[in-house]
């Protein structure tokens, strides 16, 4: 089936997500956006439980005797960001944007249920999942998992997407299997033996051993890892100091790692914690070590993204489903979710910009920048996909 042309027709979810975008708010403060979410859903029939997680909103539509249940799941936060973004739209509130797109996420899943309420040809349950708190590592699918998420809304399987910049409009990426990295950050504290700068012997020096660990960590992915299994070790920050002449007393490192397997995650660590460990005997120094893992790689089910697979191409064409798209090193905490059910994670094609109205900013359309906007041509069709999905999984 085509898009659904009901949904391609109803101005309203365009003029809903440029409200939202107009009115972003922060994870685990999207009062406003939950309410609205909420009130759509109760006036379209929905049995609407709010607070989920803190500020999640979930809506949940029975029809029929089917024992079948799905999740569908839409992200709703946005980010600290100022908009350099001026048309009518634009973000009101400064240090604040719908920057990724959420905002169209979250028109998407309305759309999706707006539909499926009026119109929708299933048996069993639809659970529409609002999520906050996606950014930022603060992983309110996490929260809505603790809140008891699954417990309350059973799924047997849930489904997401996320807009691509870049990616041509309308067209989807998605592969079985790790397809997202895992994120997880680090900090390495050293303590040295402040001195003068032209009497090195007298101290111990921080610094040369914070260098000697950021050459090191390097060898880990070069030297520790199979080529082909995708991850990722930067260092990010290195601070210590604050004369040309005085060797400092501290110094630290910081920065983040990604890996699309728990057992490569592991080495990495395991090998960081030793090089640390080695390198401060080595030159005299104290360290503290401190690693955290945020969020899990997202893997795909694989016989949920084979569904997936054929119900976007239902919708697109096969020409526009790319079942094999590259693995990304970038995360997303539906992973949290698909380490409790199975399910697919879609990539949807947002196209390279060309959608934005006058007046938006200088900079290109990718997520997490002052000039990105979401293209509204995609709520018909992501709307669609999520439709077909429930009505295919519910058939």
């Amino acid at each position: 089936m085509p898009i659904i042309q009901a949904i391609a027709d109803n101005a309203e979810f365009r003029q809903i997500r440029r409200d939202l975008h107009a009115h972003p708010e922060l994870g685990f403060q999207e009062e406003r956006t939950s309410a609205l979410v909420a009130d759509c859903l109760q006036r379209w029939g929905y049995e609407v439980t709010r607070g989920v997680g803190g500020t999640g909103v979930v809506g949940t539509l029975r029809r029929g005797q089917g024992a079948r249940r799905i999740g569908l799941r839409a992200d709703m936060d946005a980010l600290p960001m100022q908009e350099l973004n001026t048309f009518a739209h634009r973000s009101r509130h400064a240090g604040r944007m719908h920057a990724c797109g959420h905002d169209g996420h979250t028109a998407i899943l309305l759309a999706a249920a707006w539909y499926l309420a009026q119109s929708g040809r299933f048996d069993g349950t639809l659970h529409c999942i609002f999520q906050p708190a996606e950014e930022g590592g603060q992983a309110g699918a996490r929260a809505m998992i603790e809140d008891g998420l699954f417990e309350r809304f059973d799924c047997d399987a849930v489904f997401g997407l996320h807009n691509a910049p870049g990616r041509a409009t309308g067209s989807f990426g998605v592969r079985a299997g790790p397809f997202m990295s895992s994120s997880n950050r680090f900090r390495i504290d050293l303590k040295g033996k402040g001195t003068h700068a032209s009497q090195p012997d007298t101290g111990v020096d921080p610094l040369m051993c914070a260098g000697q660990i950021l050459m090191g960590l390097q060898t880990i992915i070069s030297r520790n890892r199979t080529p082909d299994d995708a991850a990722v070790l930067s260092v990010t920050q290195i601070h210590g100091g604050d004369a040309v002449n005085v060797i400092p007393d501290s110094a630290w490192l910081g920065g983040t790692v990604r890996t699309q397997t728990a057992s490569t995650l592991d080495m990495i660590e395991q090998r960081m914690k030793e090089i640390v460990q080695g390198s401060a005997m080595a030159y005299g120094c104290e360290a503290q070590w401190h690693f955290e893992r945020n969020y899990p790689a997202l893997v795909n089910d694989p016989e949920q993204t084979a569904f997936a697979v054929s119900v976007m191409q239902e919708v697109v064409g096969d020409e526009r489903v790319d079942a094999q798209a590259p693995r990304l090193t970038n995360s997303e905490d539906f992973a949290f979710m698909l380490q409790q059910r199975p399910g697919c994670y879609v990539l949807l094609g947002n196209g390279e910009g060309g959608h934005r109205l006058p007046g938006h900013g200088p900079g290109p359309c990718q997520v997490h920048n002052p000039s990105y906007d979401f293209n509204d041509a995609l709520i018909p069709i992501g709307a669609s996909y999520f439709v077909r999905l429930a009505e295919s999984f519910l058939k």
